[in-house]
């Protein structure tokens, strides 16, 4: 019974592959239609740090998955 709670509280997790590098579109979010390169994948999280170009300088957003495609 205990296993059969557990699996129920853990929340499914999407499986994209992005690695450090990858160029991307942000496509929701604040930064939608921002183009921007990976600098760190956090799996566990479901999130992807994204180097983005905001006045002409490289910032560094977090994001989730779901709000990035690759280009």
């Amino acid at each position: 019974i205990i296993s059969q709670m557990e699996e129920g509280t853990q929340k499914p997790r999407p499986k994209f592959q992005f690695e450090k590098g990858d160029e991307i579109r942000v496509v929701d979010g604040p930064f939608t239609n921002f183009t921007g390169i990976v600098d760190e994948v956090v799996p566990e999280k479901g999130k992807v740090r994204v180097l983005v170009s905001i006045f002409g300088r490289s910032t560094p957003v977090e994001l989730d998955f779901v709000q990035v495609n690759r280009v």
